[in-house]
C-alpha cells in the first residue's frame, strides 16, 4: 500500500520593526489573539526582543515585537535600538509598520519620519526586501493614502503593502495570511497552545510596569522598571507573586508610592486584576519600591530585560 502523504509544516520568525509609538506591540497582540506585549501612549515602552506566536493553517509564524529604532541618547537606548536590528537580522521576513496619520501631516510626522527614514536606510544597507504595514489608516482620505503609498514605493524595499488597523484588527487577517505563505518549511518550535516565549514571571514585570507607566507617564521617566522577585504558588491554587520597581532617586520613590500610599495600591491593584484574568485563578500581589541609582547601568539589569549592556 502506498504510504499516506505527510503534511509539512512550516515555522519562520517575522521581525516588527517601525519608529516608536507606531502600533508594533497592538498589532503583535491583534495577530496573536491574546495580550503579549505591553501597550502604552508613551514611545518606547518595548524594551527587548518579545516574541508572539500564532498558527496559520500548517504555519506557525514567530512574530518579534522589537523595540522603536529611533535616534538613541542613553545606553538603554542604545541597547533597544541594537535589539531591534538584531531581530531584524535574524528574522526569514520583516514587516516595517508606519503610523499613517502621523506620517501624512507635515507638522506631526517629522520626528516619525526621521525614525522611519533611519529604518528604510538601515535596511538598504543590509539589502534587505520588506513588507509595509500603514497603520491607523481608518478615518484617512485615499489620495492622502495613495500619496504615502507611492512615496515609500519609490524607496525600492518594499515588495507589498497593506493598508490596517491594528487597534480594530481591520486587515490583519490578510496580512497575517501573507507573511505567513512565505515561512520555510520545519518544525513548530513552540506548543499550539503557547501565544509568547516569555516565561509568566517577565509577563507579570511587564503587566504592572504597564499600568505604571499608564498611571504615571508625565511624572515619571524612563527611569524605572519591575522585576518579579518571588513567585510561591499556593495549596489553595492562588498564587503570591511580589515584585519590585527600581527607580533611580528617592523623588521618583515618592511618585511611586503617592500620598499616603494611595498610588501604589491603584497600580497593584490594576495590575493584579489583568494578572488573575490572565492567569485564571486568584492572584496576591505584593510591590515594593527599591531606590537603585544607576541602575541602567547594571548589566545584570539589561540581562533581565533580554538586552545587551552596549560598550563604552
Amino acid at each position: 500500500m502506498p504510504e499516506a502523504p505527510t503534511t509539512k509544516t512550516r515555522c519562520g520568525v517575522v521581525a516588527v520593526l517601525g519608529a516608536p509609538n507606531a502600533g508594533k506591540s497592538t498589532l503583535v497582540n491583534r495577530m496573536v489573539g491574546t495580550k503579549v506585549a505591553i501597550v502604552t501612549h508613551k514611545v518606547q515602552t518595548t524594551r527587548a526582543r518579545l516574541r508572539g506566536v500564532f498558527q496559520e493553517g500548517d504555519t506557525q509564524v514567530i512574530l518579534v515585537d522589537t523595540p522603536g529604532i529611533f535616534q538613541p541618547r542613553r545606553k538603554l537606548d542604545t541597547a533597544m535600538v541594537q535589539a531591534a536590528w538584531g531581530g531584524a537580522d535574524d528574522a526569514d521576513e520583516i514587516l516595517v509598520l508606519v503610523d499613517a496619520p502621523r506620517h501624512a501631516d507635515s507638522d506631526e510626522g517629522g520626528k516619525a519620519g526621521k525614525d522611519t527614514d533611519r529604518i528604510i536606510e538601515g535596511l538598504k544597507d543590509r539589502n534587505c526586501k520588506a513588507v509595509l504595514a500603514l497603520n491607523k489608516v481608518d478615518g484617512m482620505k485615499r489620495d492622502t493614502l495613495l500619496a504615502l503609498i507611492e512615496r515609500f514605493n519609490e524607496t525600492g524595499i518594499f515588495k507589498e503593502t497593506f493598508l490596517i488597523s491594528a487597534l480594530k484588527g481591520e486587515g490583519v487577517d490578510d496580512l497575517r495570511a501573507y507573511v505567513a505563505k512565505d515561512m520555510p518549511e520545519g518544525h513548530w518550535l513552540y506548543p499550539e497552545d503557547q501565544p509568547a516565549d516569555m516565561t509568566e514571571r517577565v509577563l507579570a514585570s511587564e503587566i504592572t510596569r504597564e499600568k505604571l507607566i499608564l498611571r504615571l507617564h508625565e511624572e515619571l521617566p524612563y527611569a524605572t522598571t519591575v522585576e518579579t522577585e518571588n513567585w510561591k504558588d499556593l495549596k489553595d491554587g492562588s498564587v503570591r507573586i511580589e515584585q519590585v520597581i527600581f527607580v533611580e532617586r528617592d523623588s521618583q520613590k515618592a511618585i511611586v508610592l503617592g500620598k499616603g500610599g494611595r498610588t501604589i495600591k491603584e497600580i497593584g491593584k490594576e495590575a493584579r486584576e489583568e494578572l488573575q484574568e490572565m492567569l485564571d485563578r486568584k492572584v496576591h500581589l505584593f510591590l515594593f519600591v527599591k531606590v537603585r541609582e544607576k541602575w541602567a547601568e547594571d548589566p545584570e539589569r539589561y540581562r533581565l530585560m533580554g538586552l545587551d549592556l552596549p560598550k563604552g
